[in-house]
């Protein structure tokens, strides 16, 4: 369903930090990195890509109001180490990792914001393992 999504970053390096921990703990490797952005993909898969880097007109990076990225991961202890990786690389949090009942009985999700801004969950649809 997507191609590629692009965060818009004001710093590469630091923003590179920051995704790379995060990317790696779920399991994606980074495809790219040059001339001021940089792109992640999955380890058996040409897409989707994740993409960071300055925006294209030239214009100052800002988070959208309302907008947040969703990343799938394969299970709760995901979403607790990559929750933990963008704490310890310059992020927020946004909620803790936990379930979210209200969305359905098995969502299980995490939410922070990059060193830009941009909001950002990690989150698992199954139920936990018995």
């Amino acid at each position: 369903m997507i191609s590629h999504v692009h965060v818009g970053i004001r710093d590469l390096p630091r923003a590179q930090s920051f995704y790379a921990p995060l990317m790696a703990a779920l399991g994606h490797v980074l495809k790219f990195s040059e001339k001021g952005w940089a792109g992640w993909k999955p380890k058996d898969a040409d897409r989707p890509l994740f993409l960071i880097g300055a925006p294209y007109n030239k214009e100052a990076a800002t988070p959208g109001n309302g907008q947040m990225i969703a990343l799938l991961a394969p299970d709760r202890k995901t979403v607790d180490a990559c929750h933990a990786a963008a704490l310890a690389h310059g992020g927020s949090s946004e909620g803790a990792p936990g379930l979210r009942p209200q969305y359905h009985p098995n969502y299980y999700g995490a939410y922070f914001r990059d060193p830009d801004g941009n909001k950002l969950c990690v989150c698992c649809h199954r139920p936990e393992p018995v």
